[in-house]
């Protein structure tokens, strides 16, 4: 596949390039978030115009801040498998503001270690070049594979500060949240 010069790389690992967002990703980016075993722990699905505003919204946080969830592309063709990295959050929560870490592939990706290897990345890239000392990770404790990926990354469990996510209602069945960190060493 061509890789278009507007879609400049941030960082490479062996398998992936992390870049910024671009509109030829609409159909790919809507097609993951059609499959409801990658959307069965977010509040609902995501249509063309979110993913728009979505891209938008990264990209405008990279020039701000040097970070955001970038496009995750298999090196080897120039895929997009999904999004892994890191965001400024600064909603209502004992741990806020923060700058989180996450990630979303299409399930077809899954089982291989990108996550694992492009968050690995990302989170020294959040170390070394933006000079952060804390990440933190969040997600349904019913989400074991993502839960499985921030403990491969050497992130920690930090019950005391699992929180009602304050972008849903309280009763939600998605509402409650685990909260992992790392530290920088």
């Amino acid at each position: 596949m061509q890789r278009s010069p507007r879609t400049p790389c941030v960082l490479e690992t062996q398998r992936l390039r992390l870049r910024l967002w671009n509109d030829e990703d609409l159909g790919p980016y809507v097609l993951l978030n059609a499959d409801s075993r990658v959307t069965e722990f977010l509040p609902g699905p995501v249509t063309p115009e979110m993913a728009r505003r979505f891209f938008k919204t990264q990209n405008e946080q990279y020039a701000r801040d040097g970070c955001c969830y970038f496009a995750a592309e298999l090196e080897s063709t120039g895929e997009l498998a999904g999004f892994i990295g890191l965001k400024y959050q600064d909603f209502a929560a004992p741990f806020a503001p923060c700058f989180e870490i996450g990630w979303r592939l299409g399930s077809r990706f899954w089982g291989q270690g990108l996550a694992t290897e492009g968050a690995l990345s990302v989170i020294s890239y959040g170390f070394n070049e933006l000079g952060l000392r804390e990440i933190v990770s969040f997600t349904v404790p019913a989400n074991r594979r993502s839960r499985r990926v921030m403990e491969r990354i050497g992130m920690t469990h930090d019950s005391s500060a699992d929180f009602a996510h304050p972008g849903l209602p309280g009763d939600h069945a998605l509402s409650l949240h685990v909260l992992y960190r790392i530290s920088k060493p």
